[in-house]
């Protein structure tokens, strides 16, 4: 069983597999271990990776790529629609109101949602879900031999990771054995796609004074300029001096050319490089720390190659980079890592994560003790995750819990709603009282937010004649085993003291219950002799705002299926044509070459004739035909071709195979003459069976002289006399026959035994010639059991 970690980036993936042997990024069918996010949607099938990016100029309006970005947002999200102008491919609105087409640390609920019903459809079983800086971590820590103990401080380490599209940075503090994330902070918009942008701006400004072209008009012609700007961008990371662009034919059959160098793009980059520093800066602030608590700065993803960028990192934190990680594979390595630990096929040094939420997450629900709603933020930001917490609630009847980002303003989209959360079959107490509902929240290890279960607490009153001390004891034991069933739970996921649990707790009753009527969210005293409580597990009905409902899922679990069908058939359909050209190909080269001999010159003139009609028929009518059309006409071919072929293979094979049955004949010849000669090495076989030998074997030779003449009697443009399979037939045959005759051994001869001849002329002694003494015995056994116990040594050893 195998497990993989997929680093999905904005432009380019990577995916890792855990192995005995440890952790391999592997390669895909272009032996490449990078493979771009790109998608091509051609007539009949779907091109994947390299293939669609070879694409993205010729079929630009069905090559989609940069999709990440879109990942569980709304069409109307401004993001969204400020990105529609740049795209070459057109995005629709779902039913679902989504966008149609790893995560990063900053993706919220919705997105996160996205990817993981993403996954389903492509039919993977997701482990977890892991926030790219968080996989970083993992892969730096569990390797390192020297962190320190866990009653010791951690050791604070600063990961900054910007790839193509954003920019992202973590605190995290390593014990041995332990991860815990400590802060993050992020932009969201700012990568090396922002550093193409500005050298495509003025490339298209410089060109459209020098050239009058108007090059944002023309899609194909604007992707041709990205894909150089950012080749240019990549060399001036190494080389400070000026580098030339030019691109032959680039619009109207206009040839342009630019120049560019470090100092000026810089120069054009000031507002970009201004924000590298916010994002340091604020998960510093988050984390009390100072500069002189960070132990190593960690830089990753590609966009940290360009030297500018690096500079302003490492004058923030006053210390060199560290670089000891892969930058363009560390995400992917650490997401194999995570899956190798969670998985029971693989044994991995252990090693415990606690990650973050980005933003705080606060519940709305409607307050039976006043007009209005009451709310009350139940996870922070930078909270530990995955966590849990218990709510405690009063009422009569079905309540209705509302999740939302607390904070919006740092959300990528402006839509802070998450979920609502329907806590169903809530009924009250025998006597009319509000009944207590207990109800569990939690941030799951995808960092997705639910209301994951809900209880009733259900009050029965003890009957008259049970003694007081009694049922207040058995009262106070079920009050104490729920405690103990629910709290140690608690504080384990929320990894806090049991204060801080109980003043939490105590702060969600009491800002539920509302100021100024908390006696009628309170439950009537009741004597704690006469009561006994059980629970009772109630249904919650969720509604997603923004995740697909089940049956369109399904639906696109079945279109994925389809698809991949069809990918799967028009590969079939090219490979049978292509088997069709490649034939016609090698057939034509061998006619006029190892082939020439055997055909005649009617036949070769009458099968090259052939095969150039199949050739013209693959480029015009031939082009686009089904499977089987191709199989077909590959069959045909072959009819005319194969005993050509066959009359080559044959004549290449059978002089081998005369040769080495000749030479087993003239073996059994010479063993016939050895026996007639009556020589001491064949002298204990039989004569009858020698008889049975010398017949076989001249049967043999006559068979093949007779078929070695009529062979070389044939024409090499004829079928052969005597095929292959024939001559290994006799050459078994007669080996059959022979080999057990011939390589019978000879009897054994046992030598004299003078002992024993001694022993019978001096006869027994006292009558111990049949009973040995013990003395005898005991001698025979010692002797044995040394040469017993030799011979088990090694077994032993080995055991």
């Amino acid at each position: 069983m195998s497990v993989v970690g997929i680093d999905l980036g904005f432009q380019s993936c990577y995916v890792a597999v855990a192995r005995a042997g440890g952790i391999e990024t592997i390669a895909n069918e272009y032996s490449d271990r990078c493979t771009p996010a790109c998608i091509s949607f051609g007539p009949k099938n779907r091109s994947i990776g390299a293939a669609a990016k070879s694409q993205v100029i010729s079929n630009a309006k069905n090559t989609v790529q940069g999709f990440k970005r879109f990942h569980g947002r709304a069409f109307s999200d401004p993001f969204v629609e400020a990105e529609k102008s740049n795209l070459a491919y057109d995005i629709v609105q779902l039913p679902t109101g989504l966008t149609g087409i790893k995560v990063p640390c900053f993706y919220t609920d919705a997105e996160r949602r996205s990817v993981m019903d993403a996954t389903q459809i492509a039919g993977l079983n997701c482990l977890r879900l892991m926030n790219e800086t968080t996989a970083v971590a993992l892969a730096y820590g569990i390797y390192k031999q020297d962190l320190p103990a866990l009653e010791e401080k951690p050791r604070n380490v600063v990961f900054v990771d910007m790839g193509h599209s954003a920019y992202q940075v973590s605190v995290c503090a390593f014990n041995r054995g332990k991860l815990k994330v400590l802060a993050t902070a992020f932009d969201t918009t700012l990568g090396g796609r922002k550093f193409d942008e500005v050298l495509v701006n003025h490339f298209c400004e410089e060109f459209g004074k020098k050239y009058k072209l108007d090059i944002k008009s023309k899609i194909r012609a604007l992707l041709r300029l990205s894909q150089e700007c950012e080749k240019l961008k990549k060399l001036m990371s190494a080389n400070a001096s000026d580098l030339p662009l030019s691109i032959e034919c680039f619009m109207n059959d206009v040839d342009v050319s630019g120049t560019m160098n470090r100092g000026k793009f810089l120069e054009m980059c000031n507002d970009l490089l201004a924000r590298v520093e916010p994002p340091l800066r604020s998960v510093l602030e988050q984390t009390k720390l100072k500069k002189e608590d960070i132990y190593a700065v960690e830089i990753v993803g590609g966009a940290t190659r360009i030297p500018a960028v690096k500079e302003k990192i490492s004058k923030f934190f006053g210390k060199e980079l560290s670089t000891t990680l892969n930058a363009d594979e560390a995400v992917t390595r650490g997401c194999a890592l995570q899956c190798a630990i969670l998985s029971p096929a693989f044994k991995v040094r252990e090693f415990s994560i606690t990650d973050v939420v980005p933003y705080p997450i606060s519940l709305r629900w409607n307050s039976p003790a006043e007009e209005g709603s009451s709310d009350c933020e139940v996870f922070s930001k930078n909270h530990a995750a995955p966590f849990s917490k218990v709510l405690t609630f009063y009422r009569k009847e079905p309540f209705t819990l509302e999740a939302y980002y607390s904070s919006p303003q740092d959300l990528p989209y402006p839509d802070p709603a998450i979920a609502q959360f329907s806590v169903q079959k809530v009924t009250p107490q025998s006597d009319g009282s509000s009944s207590k509902v207990k109800v569990k929240v939690r941030v799951n290890v995808h960092g997705i937010f639910s209301v994951s279960s809900a209880s009733l607490v259900e009050v029965h009153k003890s009957e008259e004649n049970e003694e007081p001390m009694e049922t207040d004891q058995n009262a106070k034991e079920e009050e104490k085993m729920q405690v103990d069933q629910e709290e140690p739970h608690v504080e384990e996921q929320q990894q806090q003291t049991p204060a801080e649990n109980k003043s939490e707790s105590e702060e969600m009753e009491t800002s539920q219950a509302g100021s100024k009527d908390k006696k009628m969210d309170q439950p009537p005293q009741a004597k704690k002799a006469k009561v006994k409580t059980s629970t009772v597990d109630l249904p919650i009905e969720n509604q997603l705002l923004w995740q697909i409902d089940r049956e369109m899922l399904n639906l696109y679990i079945e279109n994925e299926g389809k698809m991949i069908m069809q990918d799967k058939l028009e590969k079939e359909r090219n490979d049978a044509k292509n088997a069709v050209e490649e034939y016609v190909y090698e057939m034509r080269d061998k006619l006029s070459g190892e082939y020439e001999k055997f055909v005649s010159e009617d036949d070769r003139n009458s099968f090259t004739l052939k095969l150039e009609d199949t050739e013209n028929w693959l480029y015009e009518d031939g082009e686009d035909q089904p499977k089987q059309v191709y199989v077909d006409k590959l069959a045909e071919l072959k009819n005319l071709g194969q005993p050509i072929k066959i009359r080559f293979q044959e004549s290449e094979e059978r002089p081998k195979l005369f040769e080495e049955l000749g030479k087993q004949i003239q073996q059994y010849m010479k063993i016939i003459s050895s026996f007639k000669n009556k020589e001491d090495q064949y002298d204990h076989l039989d004569a009858a069976d020698m008889t049975k030998v010398e017949k076989s074997t001249n049967e043999a030779m006559e068979w093949m002289n007779n078929k070695l003449n009529l062979q070389n009697k044939q024409s090499l443009t004829m079928d052969p006399v005597v095929k292959s399979k024939e001559i290994e037939a006799k050459i078994k045959e007669l080996t059959s026959i022979c080999s057990p005759i011939i390589s019978k051994p000879k009897p054994k001869v046992e030598p004299p035994k003078e002992e024993q001849k001694n022993a019978e002329q001096n006869g027994p002694v006292d009558g111990q010639g049949d009973n040995p003494g013990p003395q005898a015995a005991e001698q025979g056994t010692d002797t044995a059991v040394p040469s017993d116990s030799d011979k088990k040594l090694p077994e032993m050893d080995i055991d």
